[in-house]
């Protein structure tokens, strides 16, 4: 039923817009406001895409509703009301860092689980010690040090590895996340600016974000090494935890395996909090365990699946 709405929200802006407002020239009409294939022109989609999402039979991502609210030039009350019958929260500013109660929660109650937490921008804002096990991190002072997309593209980890295939597919999500991150939030000079970064400094990168590859299955494998030498190959899946605007990324590893077995035995020698906030926006470290002294530089945490260059 929201989806028929939102549809039919998005078709009475199309036939409501003049086409003069947008900087079309109204030329010989017979429909009233916007030609599909227009609204998909300025919005950067498919004309039968747009008939999906009026149609109700699409569901669309926050960046396709900003992309039309853009496209339509909507006043803030009916961008909003998009927002709302998607079932996103309109963002606008900064991208938001506080570790929600969500969070926490998951974080809290999936304890044995390794998990990392990242904002819109991919910035880390909390893990559990269940991920410090791995010790699959190695920070530098770089400016973006705690972005995930970032350490994946510039700076990535010498204990983590991945097949082509599943570096492929990581690397796809990482530039999604950020490309529709971006359209939410055009205003956080923060996150465009290290979007520039990588464009300018990463080919790989830069080739993603002019033509980004179709996102089959927000998850991928990665073989983590520890410092005994041993390792624990885990598939990370990907949670969006939408009231914060944030994302959970879960390891796990298949049932009856030796690397369940070894991710138990990690698991189970570590120690520490459950929730560790980390640090946010590239400003160096902020960690903290609950009621605990800033976390030292040497304990310090970088996201979730990183992937190797090839």
């Amino acid at each position: 039923m929201q989806h028929l709405e939102f549809g039919a929200a998005v078709r009475h802006l199309r036939e409501s817009t003049a086409p003069a407002a947008v900087g079309l020239a109204p030329g010989g009409r017979r429909v009233r406001g916007l030609r599909r294939e227009e609204l998909g022109e300025l919005a950067g989609m498919s004309a039968d895409y747009v008939r999906r999402l009026e149609q109700g039979r699409s569901h669309p991502s926050a960046g396709v509703v900003n992309a039309i609210a853009r496209a339509l030039r909507a006043g803030r009350a009916d961008y909003e009301r998009l927002c709302a019958l998607a079932g996103y929260a309109a963002a606008e500013g900064q991208v938001p860092t506080d570790l929600g109660p969500g969070a926490t929660r998951l974080l809290e109650r999936f304890a044995d689980t390794p998990m990392v937490v990242s904002d819109a921008a991919m910035n880390v804002v909390a893990v559990n010690s269940a991920f410090l096990a791995l010790e699959h991190w190695n920070l530098t002072e770089d400016r973006w040090q705690w972005n995930v997309a970032w350490r994946a593209f510039r700076d990535p980890f010498e204990a983590f590895k991945q097949s082509e295939a599943d570096a492929d597919d990581h690397e796809a999500v990482l530039v999604t996340q950020l490309r529709n991150s971006l359209l939410r939030y055009p205003a956080d000079t923060a996150l465009a600016a290290m979007v520039d970064d990588l464009r300018s400094t990463s080919r790989r990168f830069d080739a993603l974000w002019r033509a980004p590859r179709p996102v089959a299955a927000y998850e991928s494998s990665a073989k983590f090494t520890q410092s005994d030498g041993d390792s624990v190959t885990l598939v990370g899946n990907l949670i969006a935890i939408p009231g914060d605007d944030l994302a959970a990324v879960m390891l796990t590893a298949a049932p009856g395996s030796a690397d369940e077995a070894r991710l138990a035995e990690l698991v189970g020698a570590s120690e520490g909090q459950a929730v560790v906030e980390v640090g946010r926006r590239g400003g160096g470290p902020a960690g903290r365990a609950a009621g605990e002294p800033a976390w030292s530089q040497s304990a310090g945490a970088a996201g979730g699946l990183e992937g190797e260059p090839r």
